[in-house]
């Protein structure tokens, strides 16, 4: 295929780019059309023991791996409220919420709003989310 869209995972050939200089993960963009951070409001689904996720609740400080595209990234959730916005203590197997999410400083994330991402916990997916607002 010689065309892609925006969304579309690709490979290409980078000319006076060495492999070394590329991670899994990074995003090849028109300059200035995305850019990276670490901090974002976002609406998930924590799926359930019998969907193949968490049997526990999770609390505020929980740190999960975050898959976005093509890679995973370790951050942490720092705020748990119901999707009433109303704040909650813990987020139960089966829950819709609103959370926020800090990733580690080290590892921005290019991302916009509406970029849907994994929850991943010991290889596993625990959740889903769409990130809603972007903090820094």
């Amino acid at each position: 295929c010689e065309t892609a869209e925006a969304g579309d995972n690709v490979g290409a050939l980078l000319r006076g780019i060495e492999r070394e200089g590329i991670e899994r993960g990074q995003v090849l963009a028109k300059p200035g059309s995305i850019t990276p951070h670490t901090k974002f409001e976002a609406n998930v689904y924590v799926l359930t023991g019998e969907e193949g996720g968490r049997k526990t609740p999770f609390f505020a400080g929980y740190k999960p791996q975050f898959y976005f595209r093509t890679t995973d990234v370790t951050g942490g959730i720092t705020e748990i409220r119901a999707s009433d916005g109303n704040k909650a203590e813990m987020a139960m197997p089966g829950d819709n919420l609103k959370v926020t999410v800090e990733l580690l400083p080290e590892m921005p994330v290019a991302m916009d709003e509406g970029l849907r991402f994994a929850i991943r916990e010991g290889g596993r997916t625990v959740g889903s989310g769409v990130v809603t607002k972007i903090l820094a």
